[in-house]
């Protein structure tokens, strides 16, 4: 058994779609970055490398590689988990929390875990999906960002 953690904080921007886990989050700003942006996935994707000690994510999709514009964060997570397959693990389960001080995301937590469960082809009930405001306390708190934070158990198959 392994234990990885991942994390990603991003700019919040106006003129971008804000979307958390696969979900598509409506709100007046979305996240900045090359591909998407989805800050939750992202850090799925870095605990899930860590645990196998393959780096992060950006070895994989580096920002700087035009291909990866705008990409679907999924898909980048689509290729972790046949990283996953083929170095001969599977998840165990699965926390993670998004720290957001807007907007509010309460009601869309259970379709990001069931959209991640999918993507990593496992049961819902192995991926939790939390959120935390940071009671206006510093980048997030004054409303600038939105971070997450994930931690997986894997074991070998």
């Amino acid at each position: 058994m392994r234990i990885g953690i991942g994390y990603d904080i991003h700019r919040l921007k106006e003129g971008r779609s804000l979307i958390l886990g696969g979900i598509l989050i409506p709100h007046t700003q979305g996240l900045e970055g090359h591909s998407d942006a989805d800050a939750l996935t992202h850090a799925v994707c870095d605990s899930l490398l860590g645990a196998m000690n393959e780096g992060d994510l950006g070895r994989y999709y580096p920002s700087s590689d035009p291909e990866f514009k705008d990409m679907d964060s999924l898909e980048m997570l689509k290729g972790v988990v046949e990283k996953l397959a083929q170095r001969g693990f599977h998840l165990v389960n699965l926390d993670t929390v998004i720290i957001a001080q807007v907007p509010r995301l309460e009601s869309y937590l259970s379709n990001m875990a069931k959209r991640l469960a999918e993507v990593l082809a496992v049961s819902p009930n192995l991926v939790s999906v939390k959120v935390k405001s940071s009671d206006h306390i510093g980048t997030i708190g004054r409303m600038e960002g939105i971070a997450s934070q994930a931690v997986c158990l894997i074991e070998s198959v």
